[in-house]
């Protein structure tokens, strides 16, 4: 369980994407201080992504992945050298400044309009229709593991406004239009919509 608070950047510095072992990719990531305390089993969300820790040596950390999490996510299309957005599992106790995020990517838009301001940043994103039927003005969304607040939404796209903190603290600097991200739709909205 996640909150969609990123706690720092990570740096892939390897990536296998064919493997000995049954997994469909490995990737090596630097994670720095995030890695302190950060033990083999434990969960980490990667863009959003849930991934187990398999090996881990000064400050980093070695993550495997199935065909399913290089399909459904963006992860599959990153090279050496590119940052990710980190967040370690919340901890019993811990605050709860997001929402509550499985790490469990429902699929992926695409970043259709980016539009700069003085004090924000306005992104529309476009998703697959079945995708779109779970996003609500003014809830929940989870984009690359980034817990948002959807500001908008016209048929199949949607808009989130970045304050320039997160665009500093997380990926978000660097996209561009036409990119992927991965989306974890809001899962007290996706049972509401299951009950009815």
């Amino acid at each position: 369980m996640f909150t969609g608070i990123i706690e720092g950047l990570g740096t892939i510095v390897r990536f296998d994407k064919k493997t000995k072992t049954r997994s469909e990719a490995k990737m090596k990531i630097s994670l720095g201080s995030l890695a302190k305390g950060l033990q083999v089993g434990d969960s980490v969300a990667i863009n959003g992504v849930c991934l187990t820790a398999i090996n881990i040596v000064k400050g980093m950390a070695e993550f495997e992945m199935v065909g399913e999490t290089i399909k459904k996510t963006n992860l599959g299309s990153l090279e050496n050298g590119d940052r990710v957005n980190i967040e370690r599992s919340l901890r019993l106790g811990d605050r709860l400044e997001g929402h509550f995020v499985l790490g469990h990517v429902d699929g992926s838009g695409i970043i259709s309009k980016i539009n700069k301001q003085s004090n924000q940043v306005q992104i529309w994103i476009e998703l697959p229709k079945e995708l779109s039927k779970h996003v609500t003005k003014k809830g929940s969304i989870t984009i690359d593991g980034i817990s948002l607040t959807i500001v908008d939404k016209i048929k199949n796209k949607f808009s989130v406004s970045i304050i320039p903190h997160t665009m500093k603290m997380t990926n978000l600097g660097s996209k561009k239009v036409g990119d992927k991200v991965n989306i974890e739709t809001d899962i007290l909205g996706k049972y509401i919509l299951s009950e009815n």
